[in-house]
């Protein structure tokens, strides 16, 4: 993480900050490629939602949080948890449906969940992260922290009731929580022109009179800049923000979708601003690498997610009896009765 939380201009990041970006960026990169190749071998099943082409709107938030920050997401979830530093092999693992995974292979692609780094998991119902995301909000505001909650959804869950009674709710009370839509401009294949009048999502923060804005999530500095701008706010007691990070998927919405609702010259236009190669040719352009360098790491890169692969490949599958494992919670409050 970077050592400062503060906004900066884009020449004011450090070497250290970008080869960060590059190296977690990347990494997201090659194990969702990977993990693409493994769904066509049937070595991954169900449900796939890959998080190539938003990289950046993992990273530059992971640099701008703290560590004991919470963070919740939908149900392209694979991301988040490499940005935030969990074992690659525990995610493939459990993309695998295998006992060593994240989940214990309970879980699968959509529902992803790592106390250890604070990720409270990917959910595959539409929307329903985000009055979670408030609730773990308030939950560190009555505990007293300086902490918050970062709550991720994707444009189509905007359309969701239980949005707007958590935005109330959350501004109300001032809950320290960070809203962020990632609009890669499809609900699965419908564009967000299709399904309303409201095309700058930001503005549907102002019946709350939350602040809120647009931001160009292929820019890793931007998205940085809006997280610890909005982050500072909710530490200050001010309560929530809402950001709009315009992304894009260079791939579906699932596996299962070949995409064709879209143009070949709208595909290539976002991926000129492939947030992966715009780091690269800072880092390039300031001399901190060199092509070679940044080549050696992605090898490095590539490495370690075949040995995520091989962990997968190697692990168990859940015993029978894990079906009846996980279900409940047992409680110790005294004023329950047992």
């Amino acid at each position: 993480m970077a050592a400062k939380k503060t906004t900066k201009k884009s020449g004011e990041f450090s070497k250290e900050q970008y080869m960060e970006w590059f190296r977690s960026m990347q990494l997201m990169r090659r194990f969702e490629e990977k993990a693409g190749q493994l769904y066509g071998q049937q070595k991954i099943r169900g449900f796939c939602h890959l998080y190539i082409g938003q990289e950046a709107c993992a990273s530059g938030a992971v640099s701008a949080l703290e560590k004991d920050d919470k963070w919740i997401t939908a149900y392209r979830d694979h991301g988040h948890p490499l940005a935030l530093g969990t074992d690659p092999g525990r995610v493939m693992a459990e993309l695998y449906g295998k006992a060593t995974g994240v989940s214990k292979g309970k879980g699968g692609s959509m529902h992803m969940f790592d106390k250890e780094v604070n990720f409270i998991g990917g959910h595959g119902i539409v929307g329903a992260q985000i009055p979670l995301g408030a609730g773990i909000g308030f939950a560190e505001q009555y505990k007293g922290t300086k902490s918050l909650c970062i709550c991720y959804m994707g444009d189509g869950a905007v359309r969701q009731g239980a949005l707007h009674e958590a935005f109330n709710m959350a501004m109300t009370m001032k809950m320290p929580v960070i809203f962020v839509v990632e609009n890669n401009g499809y609900a699965m294949g419908t564009s967000v022109q299709r399904t309303s009048n409201v095309t700058d999502l930001y503005t549907l923060a102002e019946a709350y009179d939350m602040p809120s804005e647009p931001v160009d999530a292929m820019k890793v500095e931007d998205v940085h800049n809006s997280v610890a701008k909005a982050a500072a706010r909710a530490r200050k007691g001010d309560g929530p923000t809402f950001l709009e990070f315009r992304t894009y998927r260079f791939k579906g919405h699932s596996m299962s979708d070949p995409a064709k609702y879209r143009t070949k010259e709208e595909l290539e236009e976002y991926k000129n601003q492939d947030p992966i190669e715009q780091v690269k040719q800072t880092i390039i352009k300031n001399k901190w690498a060199t092509e070679d360098d940044l080549k050696e790491i992605d090898k490095e890169i590539k490495e370690q997610v075949q040995k995520a692969v091989d962990f997968a490949e190697e692990s168990p599958w859940p015993e029978a009896s894990e079906a009846y494992t996980d279900n409940y919670v047992e409680n110790d409050y005294p004023f329950v009765n047992t």
